[in-house]
């Protein structure tokens, strides 16, 4: 009896440290079920797919649904990442605004093709796109720039982005440098404006239950898209 009371004792006691255990990376599991995406209901067009998929990851609330991870590539072939948000699509592709002097700027420079991701976790979709980037216009540039909240425009003009600086301190003493010599109305800065990204290549991911995800891709073929699905 003594013995079996220690057992059922030892036991209690491991079940508490297993139920509170923090669980290893690789025991992480979610299971997909919220949607579907199959060729019968999805667009014909890609961005009408996306213009779909966006507006409902703003309905939903989700959190930024305009944020969408940028990779480009240098010249050493060594890929990189960050995540930057959109500011405008339409047939001819997909903006966002940001320091030309930057590390992806420096990078779109040397190779001008890059790819974009959207990840909606709520809602279990992914829309990844591929393409070549060019800059947009100064007029589309200027007047996006002054679309902006005043200390994002003076921001653009204080932050030499990517380049390593002393402290935050230099930050701030740029700031107020920048916003004391253009008070109210403070220029685009001519190493600041757009980019533009423009698919020839889409891919719409959706989560399902075993791991059976549905992927369908778009791809531009002849001057039109070929919708084909592509196995998870």
């Amino acid at each position: 009896m003594g013995n079996q009371k220690l057992r059922s004792g030892y036991e209690a006691i491991i079940d508490r440290m297993a139920s509170t255990r923090t669980p290893s990376i690789a025991d992480l599991r979610k299971s997909y079920e919220r949607a579907e995406l199959n060729e019968a209901a999805s667009h014909a067009l890609p961005l009408d797919q996306f213009a779909q998929w966006l507006d409902e990851a703003i309905a939903a609330e989700v959190p930024e649904p305009n944020a969408m991870t940028l990779a480009t590539v240098g010249s050493g072939l060594r890929p990189s990442t960050r995540v930057v948000l959109i500011k405008g699509y339409d047939a001819q592709g997909i903006v966002w605004y940001t320091n030309f002097d930057s590390r992806k700027g420096q990078q779109l420079a040397g190779n001008p093709f890059a790819a974009l991701q959207f990840h909606w976790v709520e809602l279990e979709r992914v829309v990844r796109m591929e393409g070549r980037v060019t800059k947009v216009s100064d007029a589309e540039a200027d007047a996006y720039f002054h679309s902006r909240p005043l200390d994002s425009r003076i921001g653009a003009w204080a932050s030499p982005q990517s380049e390593v600086i002393a402290g935050r301190g230099a930050l701030v003493a740029n700031a107020a440098k920048y916003a004391a010599q253009f008070l109210l109305n403070p220029p685009r800065p001519p190493h600041w404006g757009g980019y533009r990204l423009e698919p020839d290549s889409w891919e719409f991911w959706q989560g399902r239950k075993s791991r059976l995800h549905d992927r369908l891709r778009y791809r531009l073929l002849d001057g039109h898209w070929l919708r084909e699905r592509l196995a998870p």
